[in-house]
């Protein structure tokens, strides 16, 4: 064990597969590793709020299907974690609320069956250990102090925000308790955490992964997706997530979309040779990078250059992209439209969770909620009344919405993405995922992003790898976007980028 317990974080979803098929350790020896990891430093980073006392079980069963010769899942004996709001029988989806967990007074949102990704991650054999930690209703990117269970720590830089909604998942891969962490974005909750807590992220097109049984802030943004170490472990996860569910329709858009290998197969040190890059600038928003950044961001360039790449200069100058961008009063830094749908969303979860859940409908919802009203003026979601459409979404919570003014706004973000990478004869964009150095931790200051919104509401793809550290620690981090369903190539280029330079270093 204590060997083992040495090594979790150098632990790779290849070199589990590895050490099984060879007998040199067992599933459930990595399992106990890790819930040992999870339980001494759980009190400090309140990264996994639930465990899972059925981890153990499941690793003995793979190692009975191994020694008995049968076949097993491409994640076998990977310990992960799972972020709260994902449905996964035997726990409540409580979104970090008080008012959705019983433990602390509230209702218990009890699915009757998993959601469509943690029944894939079950069915590629991993080792799910916990749930994970996040704010109320995953509304900020930016911390999960407001969590009934506590605030989240950056392991990466404790004294800084962990990032969020996905803080929970992203702490408990940064402190070495799994080697996956299950993510979800709306507005920056995958690439957020992942990249303050120096790890891989990946926020895949819409449409790619499914989030049926995720609790809702808008299934028109919302996406599942993981964070890892590497960018393998992040792109062997995602091939065991994506694909089309009848449960959530738009996942038919996929279909033909998933290399037929996986997306780890053809990773390659040569994945920047030759790729044109486009770089940030005011085309694409005037937010200025902080001075520091800057000089981390030059750095990057030459490490680009130097791998093969050839940088274009803000791409999107001259176009109007910039003006589509528009921070919802009430918010932080967020364009929160496409967000309007939530009533006829919740409306939707709720229906999932079996045929007599806690609570049934939107208006039970509010008002079994109705104490903390999070929709009122000032209230954590209360900028939704700012939003274009959402008071007919609220009037009638059982009528799929038709959302004109975002839908608008998509297409006029992928038709201006579509002229400028055609323009340019882009393969990429890679900016600094963020704009400056993390707040301090309990600093009240939002998380500064530099593609939360666009990313979002266009519903395409982005890569977060580690790409160095400020003076106080603190990591920085690039982040690639591309095209609709770019995933592969995204991942080609991270991992070039990640093998060339190797600038991660172990948290804990």
């Amino acid at each position: 064990m204590k060997d083992m317990l040495s090594s979790l974080g150098e632990l790779t979803v290849a070199g589990i597969r590895e050490g099984l098929a060879r007998g040199a350790f067992t599933a459930e020896a990595v399992t106990s590793a890790a819930i040992a990891q999870m339980q001494a430093t759980n009190g400090t980073y309140n990264a996994v709020i639930f465990e899972n006392d059925a981890a153990l079980d499941t690793a003995r069963d793979i190692d009975r299907r191994i020694a008995a010769g049968e076949k097993v899942g491409a994640l076998a004996g990977v310990p992960i974690v799972v972020k709260d709001p994902m449905d996964m029988v035997g726990f409540p989806s409580t979104a970090g609320w008080r008012l959705l967990y019983s433990g602390a007074g509230g209702v218990d949102l009890m699915p009757e069956r998993d959601s469509p990704v943690v029944a894939r991650m079950r069915a590629a054999d991993a080792v799910i250990i916990g749930k994970t930690n996040v704010p109320i209703l995953s509304w900020t990117g930016t911390h999960a102090n407001d969590s009934w269970a506590g605030p989240t720590i950056n392991p990466a830089a404790p004294d800084r925000v962990p990032g969020g909604s996905s803080a929970g998942s992203a702490a408990a891969v940064a402190a070495h308790m799994a080697v996956i962490g299950l993510a979800e974005e709306t507005g920056g909750s995958i690439q957020n955490p992942a990249s303050a807590q120096d790890l891989v992220g990946i926020k895949p097109t819409i449409g790619l992964v499914p989030n049926a049984g995720v609790v809702p802030l808008s299934a028109n943004r919302d996406v599942v997706g993981p964070v890892a170490r590497t960018v393998t472990d992040a792109a062997e996860c995602l091939t065991a997530l994506a694909g089309f569910t009848t449960e959530d329709p738009k996942t038919l858009a996929s279909v033909g979309k998933v290399p037929a290998d996986g997306y780890a197969a053809r990773l390659s040190n040569d994945g920047l040779q030759g790729k044109r890059l486009g770089l940030y600038g005011p085309g694409w928003r005037p937010d200025l990078l902080s001075d520091k950044a800057a000089r981390l961001y030059e750095r990057a360039k030459r490490e680009l250059v130097a791998a093969g790449a050839i940088l274009i200069e803000d791409p999107f100058a001259g176009t109007d992209f910039a003006s589509l961008r528009q921070v919802t009063p009430g918010t932080p830094f967020f364009d929160g439209r496409g967000l309007e749908s939530l009533p006829y969303d919740m409306t939707c979860y709720l229906r999932r969770l079996g045929p007599d859940p806690a609570l049934k409908s939107w208006n039970e919802f509010v008002a079994a909620t109705a104490s903390e009203n999070v929709l009122g003026k000032g209230a954590i979601l209360g900028y939704l009344q700012e939003l274009p459409d959402f008071a007919p979404c609220l009037a009638d919570p059982e009528t799929p919405p038709a959302l004109p003014a975002f839908t608008e706004l998509k297409r006029r973000y992928l038709e201006l993405l579509d002229l400028v990478f055609a323009k340019h004869s882009l393969d990429s964009l890679v900016y600094p995922q963020m704009l400056n150095e993390l707040p301090e931790l309990h600093s009240g200051q939002a998380l500064r992003e530099t593609t939360v919104g666009e990313l979002n509401i266009a519903g395409i793809p982005g890569v977060t790898v580690p790409a160095g550290y400020y003076a106080s620690g603190a990591p920085f981090g690039l982040i690639f976007l591309g095209l609709q369903w770019s995933e592969a190539e995204l991942l080609n280029q991270a991992y070039a980028y990640e093998q060339h330079t190797r600038h991660r270093k172990p948290a804990v």
